[in-house]
């Protein structure tokens, strides 16, 4: 089976996905800018061939690499990046030699916000209420309806940036005057904590392995209030939880691909415009057909004693895949930002919790304003456990 990576050196973590087809029997073929020298040994060895673009953002040269590889090695099988910032260049390329997989006429549907809310109300998925707004008078209307505050977002984005909360008038028209020249959708506030539903779903659209994180925000405070952010693992995932999600997997027709859905679970004692009580309840946020950001493919692997990078490369090889787990395991993640100050060192750190912090990096520079720059991950059978370690791994100086 011929698979083509794009970008397959990042992130770091990443090179594992192909060292896993190439045990799983696949030939696997990359497709990137960096120098061939300068990917990891285990990377070079997983490769069958390597194709270096000298601007990976052309796309036409990713096109030519496509091209040479085909004809040099026959028709590509599968190609994926695994990473948002490339779906739709991996549609793009998919649609052009005819590779099974996300193409073109469905990528707008799971980039674009407002396509992702029509999905999930068709889904029976309770949604943030909001649309696409153009002008002030549009944006009006909305908050007439949900009143303030508010959230601004690209329609069409990545992450938190240019996302903002707008709480009054003077922020309104301070946004129209500010944000960029692209559609936005905007929504109201909702009080609540972030829980993920994330996994595998096979061939046939059924989710092999699932788990869920519950995060201390969203992007949007950790990047805007510069928050350290921290999140963990769950041991038994709530039952309307697991229901919304498996509702969002059939609603986008998620098949051979990991998935990272994010909802908000609202707070118990919030109410209604109209004063009436709010129950807590699962409300869509948004869907990413994608492996979770930072450590969190590890952080799945040391909660169950897995290894999903070698469960996807059975999937799309057709291949043995394990589908059960009983997550042992509660993981947690603490990001330590570079210009923030912390009361203990690394050392001490490590000297507390060295047994339980199963692994430890310091991030690239381009996560640094969300994930942080040293990256602990803890593991440990009881949540009491975890949750003291990230304390203590933020405690500030």
């Amino acid at each position: 089976m011929n698979v083509v990576m794009v970008s397959p050196h990042f992130p770091p973590n990443f090179y594992q996905f192909c060292a896993a087809l190439r045990r799983a029997g696949a030939d696997v073929f990359g497709i990137a800018d960096a120098a061939y020298d300068e990917l990891r040994p285990e990377l070079r060895a997983a490769l069958t061939e390597y194709y270096r673009v000298p601007d990976a953002l052309d796309y036409d040269q990713l096109l030519r690499g496509m091209a040479y590889l085909t004809f040099r090695h026959g028709k590509m099988q599968w190609l994926e990046s695994h990473n948002e910032f490339w779906l739709e260049t991996d549609a793009r390329l998919r649609t052009d030699f005819n590779v099974p997989g996300i193409k073109n006429d469905l990528v707008t549907d799971i980039k674009a916000k407002s396509r992702m809310k029509a999905r999930f109300i068709a889904a029976g998925v309770p949604v943030a209420q909001g649309r696409v707004v153009r002008t002030p008078d549009e944006a009006r209307l909305l908050i007439a309806e949900t009143g303030y505050p508010v959230v601004a977002k690209p329609d069409i984005g990545v992450g938190a940036a240019h996302t903002y909360r707008i709480n009054d008038d003077a922020e309104l028209n301070r946004f129209f005057e500010e944000k960029p020249p692209v559609d936005y959708i905007m929504e109201e506030f909702i009080s609540g904590v972030i829980y993920s539903f994330d996994g595998l779903a096979d061939r046939d659209g059924n989710p092999v392995f699932f788990t869920s994180h519950v995060f201390s925000q969203g992007i949007m405070e950790t990047v805007n209030e510069d928050q350290d952010l921290y999140y963990h693992s769950l041991r038994e995932i709530p039952a309307d939880l697991e229901d919304a999600g498996r509702r969002t997997l059939a609603a986008f027709d998620v098949r051979a691909r990991f998935f990272h859905i994010e909802f908000f679970r609202t707070h118990r004692d919030g109410r209604h415009r109209d004063g009436r009580h709010r129950d807590d309840r699962i409300v869509a946020l948004e869907v990413n057909l994608r492996p979770p950001g930072g450590p969190t493919m590890d952080m799945f692997n040391y909660a169950n004693d897995a290894d999903l990078y070698q469960e996807w490369a059975n999937v799309i090889t057709g291949g043995p895949v394990r589908t059960n787990y009983d997550r042992p395991f509660f993981c947690g993640f603490a990001g330590r930002k570079p210009w923030r100050t912390y009361r203990h060192s690394h050392d001490e750190v490590m000297a507390a919790f060295g047994s339980q912090i199963v692994h430890f990096e310091h991030m690239s520079p381009v996560f640094h304003r969300v994930l942080g720059d040293a990256a602990y991950v803890a593991r440990s059978a009881e949540l009491d456990e975890i949750k003291a370690i990230i304390r203590y791994v933020l405690e500030p100086a």
